[in-house]
């Protein structure tokens, strides 16, 4: 399974802790997979276990509902203390961290750096989904808006509304896009 992930290469995939499922960002570094965690659920659960699940998903609705803490209707399996989602692929393992502090654009806050050591691999398949340019830009609109709910700015709220755009125009027709344009018009999307 590790032999998915191209060294190097930024993947967005879903981390699972004891409760918590979010999006993260992970680079496959020889036999380890890394990715980095600002404080938050998954953060303390990290620290309090050491123990992690990452799973691929071809969903970005999934994707970005997990990441805006949206509710998801999802099927769990726990196995010796680790938890992941029914039906998706990944990897299960420990993890080993470091807390660093982290310094952006945003602010100044700690940073866990962490690293999943693979201990073993999880049964699953995604279901059959063409890779859409749409989905492409809903993913992307999460990631600005996550940082626009951070620190509110007008290059932010502008872009995003942009992507959305261009996100009807090339088909998108997501509740949850439409959910992050009226958080940042005040305005309710018609249409769906």
């Amino acid at each position: 399974m590790l032999d998915v992930f191209e060294e190097g290469k930024v993947y967005e995939v879903l981390l699972v802790t004891r409760s918590n499922v979010t999006p993260v960002g992970v680079v496959r570094e020889g036999e380890r997979l890394r990715f980095k965690l600002f404080p938050g659920k998954s953060f303390r659960e990290v620290l309090e276990t050491g123990k992690a699940s990452l799973q691929l998903t071809n969903d970005p609705e999934l994707l970005v509902r997990t990441a805006l803490n949206l509710p998801v209707e999802l099927e769990f399996v726990e196995v010796k203390g680790h938890r992941w989602i029914k039906g998706l692929p990944g990897l299960y393992g420990r993890v080993e961290w470091k807390v660093e502090r982290w310094k952006d654009e945003l602010g100044e806050t700690e940073v866990l750096l962490c690293e999943l050591i693979p201990e073993g691999e999880i049964e699953g398949t995604p279901p059959l989904r063409p890779f859409s340019r749409a989905d492409c830009l809903l993913v992307e609109m999460a990631v600005l808006f996550t940082r626009y709910l951070v620190k509110p700015e007008e290059k932010l709220r502008a872009r995003i509304l942009e992507m959305h755009s261009l996100y009807r125009h090339l088909g998108g027709r997501s509740a949850t896009a439409d959910h992050m344009v009226s958080f940042l018009t005040g305005k309710t999307q018609k249409g769906h």
